[in-house]
């Protein structure tokens, strides 16, 4: 049983993965697949399958919008491998996020429509 549990444990843990987003601007708010994270510096996490794609949102009053992309096939994930060996299923999670990843905000005013 003790043995179960362990392994239900090592399997849910290998789900899961972390990446911190920076932005070069500390007031750029920060949206991954459109939901909010945070402003400047946020953790995102998620137990998306591995090669699953995201969309980084970066915006602040005034300035236009910024999109990146990554995706969780950059570090391989030793708890998923062995769990997959074992259970099979958590071959899904095989990779990870890289621990931080930055962005260049450039906040090039938008022109205002009454000039033009």
């Amino acid at each position: 049983m003790k043995f179960l549990l362990a392994l239900a444990v090592v399997v849910l843990a290998a789900c899961s993965s972390t990446t911190t987003i920076r932005t070069s601007d500390p007031e750029a708010r920060i949206y991954v697949n459109g939901e909010y994270i945070g402003t400047g510096q946020a953790a995102y996490s998620d137990r998306k399958v591995s090669f699953s794609r995201n969309i980084v949102t970066l915006s602040k009053p005034g300035c236009p919008e910024q999109q990146h992309e990554f995706r969780r096939n950059e570090d391989p994930d030793g708890g998923a491998i062995i769990g997959g060996l074992l259970v099979g299923v958590p071959f899904l999670w095989v990779t990870e996020y890289k621990d931080q990843r930055a962005y260049e905000y450039d906040c090039s005013p938008l022109p205002d429509p009454a000039s033009g």
